[in-house]
């Protein structure tokens, strides 16, 4: 199997799970993941120290599943950290230690988790889709057009993930959501959360 399906073949596996366990909405939860580990026997373990590359581990040994999770990161990387060693549990068990930092970021099984995270959090087709209704083309688009979409389907799929996603497609050139401050961004155009004020 090439690549190319392979990715595929993921993409196909995340929807899936989605639907065994039956999410649907672009709103994956924490408690979402943490009812489908229970579900598939993982257990979730938080590392007590900060880690500063590594967001998570999936280790599957004799006394059984376990994710480790990096407890310093943010929630939307939580959850996507643990869609992320969901895909490695499915797939990839058997094949020893899997660790998600940026050192291995490039292999095709990391990338392949990637893939299946982005999938499982917010399915591409609904991605298209909504930005089509919202009449967004490569030519009109821009890094707002993300924020308005994610603040109107809820989505706890980060912004980076997005914006890789439109990069792909040609919607914007590689690497140019590189400086955008989401978080900045998000405030002018929604306004500042009240818990942040």
């Amino acid at each position: 199997m090439g690549r190319s399906e392979y990715y595929e073949s993921l993409k196909e596996l995340a929807r899936e799970t989605r639907s065994r366990y039956g999410l649907t909405s672009t709103r994956v939860l924490r408690s979402d993941l943490r009812r489908i580990y229970r579900a598939e026997g993982i257990e979730i373990c938080k590392c007590p120290v900060k880690l500063k590359r590594l967001r998570g581990a999936y280790i599957c040994d004799e006394s059984g599943p376990a994710v480790l999770i990096n407890g310093a990161l943010p929630p939307e990387p939580t959850i996507f950290t643990l869609a992320h060693e969901l895909k490695h549990h499915l797939v990839d068990r058997g094949t020893g230690l899997s660790f998600c930092g940026e050192s291995n970021a490039t292999a095709h099984v990391e990338i392949g988790a990637e893939i299946f995270a982005a999938e499982f959090i917010f399915p591409e087709a609904e991605f298209w889709t909504a930005l089509e209704a919202a009449g967004v083309t490569p030519d009109n688009y821009n890094p707002e057009v993300l924020v308005r979409l994610k603040a109107r389907v809820r989505s706890t799929m980060s912004y980076a993930s997005m914006a890789k996603r439109i990069e792909f497609r040609g919607y914007a050139p590689q690497g140019s959501h590189a400086k955008v401050a989401w978080r900045s961004l998000e405030d002018m155009l929604l306004g500042v959360p009240f818990f942040r004020r």
